[in-house]
């Protein structure tokens, strides 16, 4: 798994998630460890919710970006 080490250093990080089926996830990552990656995502409105993937199902993982530009966008 190459992406182990480097996600190992995000934990806590807003991050981007490949699966192995060709959909994306995004999250705050809160742990990776015991074969699962497992986020906390947003739904809607207020709610949240924590899902675990399997390390199989993990083809890699990615901190977001800096903003190009700063400031509010109105």
């Amino acid at each position: 798994m190459p992406w182990y080490s480097k996600a190992v250093g995000l934990v806590g990080q807003p991050v981007g998630v490949s699966l192995t089926n060709g959909q994306g996830v995004t999250g705050v990552l809160c742990s990776v460890s015991g074969g699962n990656v497992v986020l906390q995502e947003y739904l809607y409105q207020s709610q949240f919710a924590t899902k675990q993937y399997p390390f199989n199902m993990v083809q890699d993982i990615n901190a977001f970006p800096g903003c190009a530009m700063p400031g509010p966008f109105f």
